[in-house]
């Protein structure tokens, strides 16, 4: 009861006007830069020498009356006051360099292990001014030179040691969750090794998956979902690492909240878009394929594409990472009787909304049902499952068909539109190379192409004489050849590159050879 009282004495004084340094000159206009300069870190060097000082009177306090919190309750109210006054050096990134060789560093991170909570949510508040992007802009190197430094006094495992004492029925706690991820975030934005090493030294990951298991949405959710995000995105190690702690299996929970319901805000709405992010995330290494399908998240899916709700494009999306190079997938995914789902959104089924009415949104789903299919083809090679798979292309007159065909001719528009564009360029001398003009022309649809190419490859080559009577005499309506696919998948195949290893390229060229061999 006492310390609840000295704490809430400090967060009297929270809200209290701190005056910024002042040295006695701020009524001289004319100060030039320097000077002012020279002042504001003579002030930061006595603010320290101040902290340090509080500080020690502060821990005296705590020993001598460590049941008597008004005894050093006024202490920790004038180091509240001292940090508040820090924050003036985010008007002034460049003095970084200056403030680090201060050794002021250790002093201000040293204070977020504080016995007194309201104190460490003080300094995160501070670390959040000084690494905010807006302080940061056009100032990289005083800013790298702060981020080393905090790093190397091990800000990480300080903010996530305070983070898991923060209780989020606090106001004043909850927002310094909220700034401690905010902090996080501008510490890999400077150094993106930071995702990866906050993931090593910390227990960051459990706490993510901790918050985004909560059932309850708020603003703290949303944000941890992003961070989550944020550290899988381009790391192979945190995505193994988050995958070993069960957290496929998390975020599949987390999304199948919104398996038959759509979230009630937008902040809401990109939380959900944040936890499919961070499955597809976690569904490029292998191990976390064969995790997927154990937790049955290929049903998942499934389910959420039948619901017909927000979360439907998101679900192709999990889905096609799933499925991409992973057989087993595939098989799960006819086995539990996914192709009616994923045809239906083939043939231009799908539900509308005021998002999925937007043209790129319904492109997106588009190149992704085709990107699935391709894995189901790629996936799936013989057997009756085979069977199923092929047999969607006959039924119904061989409509899959006639959509496959109407999709080839428009991105084959499309990329020949783009190619015209760049050749009008080089006229123009502002020429492009070779891999620049390729990528470009994969922007633009070239890959969607190759892919549709590659199912009509597996059309072609099941030799069944009604799928190759419908495709020959859609070619020839549209005036279109055997050649011009044949040139689709030879480009396809002579860009085919060995990130899987060279035996692993052999193989995915032969079969595009066969392709072309059998046209």
């Amino acid at each position: 009861m006492e310390l609840a009282n000295a704490r809430s004495a400090l967060k009297r004084k929270r809200d209290d006007a701190i005056e910024p340094f002042d040295n006695g000159n701020a009524a001289t206009a004319t100060t030039d830069a320097s000077s002012v300069d020279l002042s504001l870190l003579e002030a930061v060097e006595k603010s320290q020498t101040t902290v340090e000082r509080r500080l020690r009177d502060n821990i005296e306090a705590r020993l001598k009356y460590p049941d008597q919190p008004d005894k050093f309750a006024d202490s920790e109210i004038e180091l509240h006051e001292e940090i508040q006054r820090l924050k003036t050096l985010a008007g002034g990134p460049e003095l970084y360099p200056d403030l680090v060789n201060l050794n002021v560093i250790p002093s201000i991170l040293g204070l977020l292990s504080h016995d007194n909570s309201d104190i460490a949510v003080d300094v995160v508040g501070l670390l959040q001014d000084l690494t905010d992007e807006d302080v940061l802009e056009d100032n990289d190197e005083p800013a790298r030179v702060l981020v080393d430094a905090l790093i190397e006094n091990n800000v990480l495992e300080l903010l996530v040691q305070n983070l898991t004492r923060l209780s989020e029925f606090d106001p004043d706690e909850m927002a310094a969750v909220y700034a401690t991820l905010a902090t996080l975030e501008n510490l890999i934005e400077v150094k993106p090794a930071v995702a990866e090493m906050v993931c090593e030294r910390t227990k960051l990951m459990r706490w993510l998956l901790g918050k985004i298991k909560v059932r309850e949405f708020d603003s703290n959710k949303q944000y941890a979902s992003e961070i989550l995000a944020i550290l899988l995105q381009n790391s192979a190690a945190n995505q193994r690492r988050l995958g070993q702690m069960n957290g496929v299996d998390v975020v599949l929970q987390a999304v199948a909240m919104y398996k038959s319901r759509d979230p009630k805000t937008a902040d809401e709405e990109e939380m959900v878009e944040n936890l499919f992010d961070c499955l597809c995330c976690l569904l490029m290494p292998l191990e976390n394929k064969e995790r997927f399908v154990r937790a049955e998240g290929v049903e998942l899916m499934i389910i959420i594409m039948k619901q017909k709700k927000l979360a439907y494009g998101s679900a192709i999306r999990a889905l096609d990472f799933a499925m991409t190079k992973y057989p087993p997938a595939c098989e799960r995914f006819v086995d539990v009787l996914g192709l009616k789902t994923a045809f239906a959104a083939f043939m231009g089924k799908i539900p509308m909304s005021k998002k999925n009415k937007k043209e790129r949104y319904q492109e997106e789903l588009e190149e992704r049902i085709i990107s699935l299919i391709a894995s189901l083809f790629g996936g799936i090679l013989r057997g009756s499952r085979r069977d199923r798979l092929l047999s969607k292309f006959v039924e119904n007159e061989c409509e899959k068909i006639d959509r496959l065909m109407e999709l080839y001719i428009r991105y084959s528009d499309r990329v020949k539109a783009e190619t015209e564009r760049m050749n009008q360029l080089k006229l123009d001398d502002l020429e492009m190379d070779e891999d620049e003009r390729y990528n470009r022309r994969l922007e633009v649809g070239l890959y969607t192409l190759q892919l549709i190419s590659i199912i009509l490859g597996h059309l072609w080559s099941s030799e069944n004489p009604r799928m190759r009577a419908r495709i020959e005499l859609l070619l020839n309506q549209q005036r279109i050849t055997k050649e011009d696919i044949k040139d689709v998948l030879q480009e396809y195949h002579d860009n085919i590159g060995d990130v899987d290893g060279p035996e692993e390229k052999e193989r995915a060229q032969a079969k595009i050879q066969k392709f072309i061999s059998a046209f």
